[in-house]
């Protein structure tokens, strides 16, 4: 199998303090030592080297081929003394959102993840948490809080850049002459709040039942942590709620307007329609045929008729002028 390929990165720890990296292979005899546990990340590995993890840490069949496919739901379950966790990651790329999925498996002694998609990887996750070794020594627990943090970290910023991305396009809402109604840029903003927060929302009920349950990977000095995950996955959301109401009402105002300028090109059409009213009626009077019509032998006929047009073309332009028909 070609681990190099998969992107594997091993370690183990013992009170906190990380005493060295080492290959899958030798995990079994690693947990066999007392006080240790094992962190292994991976990177959307294939069926091979899952089945290989699979055997060293003996992970239920069900999770690991969740874990081989991404595109499942945010969500935590139970198997055994195991927990199996799918988180949605978001990364920004100038102002492009990317979306992935991290899975992760926590035992009492190890934690797996197994990252799918676009996203940031923990690198920095594991140098914060060496760091810090007096929390590290708690177990997994800790260092699931810490991923599951640094997910959380990256929700507010995709906020942060829709938010501005929807101040940008609100601006031309209320031009004389806007470019265009921005309605597809509404919408892909709309769609791409909706996924964010579908990443972020469920994370309030993976926090609530690793507080309430599962004391022996989160113990007590360790759920003031995901307290703090709640508060902050709370400001998300809320934050989501915001901007999703701010785009319906904008796109309400879009809508309006173009009805708004349809309206006002029907009423030029009407007013103009209206103001050739007047001299189509006079020549179709004229063109009736009748042999008998006294305006016909008079001189001055033609003139009179013109400037009675032109009079009356004009009074009616004036007059629809000022009701704003034109």
């Amino acid at each position: 199998m070609n681990e190099v390929a998969a992107r594997v990165n091993c370690s183990v720890y013992r009170k906190g303090i990380k005493l060295e990296d080492i290959p899958i292979d030798d995990i079994s005899e690693a947990l066999e030592e007392d006080d240790t546990f094992v962190w292994l990340g991976l990177v959307e590995p294939d069926k091979e080297l899952m089945q290989h993890v699979q055997a060293e840490f003996d992970l239920h069949d069900l999770a690991v081929e969740d874990a081989q496919n991404a595109h499942q739901r945010p969500k935590i379950e139970e198997y055994g003394d195991t927990l199996f966790v799918v988180l949605h990651t978001v990364s920004l790329a100038g102002q492009t959102i990317h979306f992935g999925e991290t899975h992760v498996f926590v035992g009492p002694r190890f934690v797996i993840t197994v990252r799918h998609g676009k996203s940031s990887g923990y690198a920095s996750v594991r140098k914060h948490t060496e760091s810090m070794p007096a929390r590290l020594a708690t177990g997994p627990g800790y260092v699931l809080y810490s991923i599951i943090d640094f997910i959380v970290d990256h929700y507010q910023p995709c906020m942060d850049t829709l938010q501005y991305r929807f101040r940008q396009v609100e601006k031309d809402l209320f031009l004389p002459n806007p470019p265009s109604d921005n309605l597809e840029e509404f919408y892909n903003l709309k769609n791409e709040l909706l996924s964010v927060h579908a990443a972020a929302a469920p994370l309030t009920d993976i926090c609530t039942q690793l507080l309430r349950f599962h004391s022996d990977i989160i113990p007590n000095e360790n759920r003031i942590y995901y307290r703090d995950i709640l508060d902050h996955v709370a400001r998300v959301t809320d934050t989501a709620d915001r901007i999703s109401e701010m785009i319906n009402a904008a796109m309400q105002v879009a809508l309006a307007q173009v009805t708004i300028r349809q309206n006002d090109v029907v009423k030029r059409l009407a007013g103009w329609g209206a103001i050739l009213a007047v001299p189509t009626m006079v020549f179709s009077l004229y063109g009736m045929n009748f042999r008998f019509m006294p305006e016909l032998a008079w001189r001055w006929s033609y003139p009179v008729v013109m400037l009675g047009i032109f009079t009356g073309s004009v009074l009616l332009h004036r007059r629809l002028k000022r009701l704003g028909w034109l």
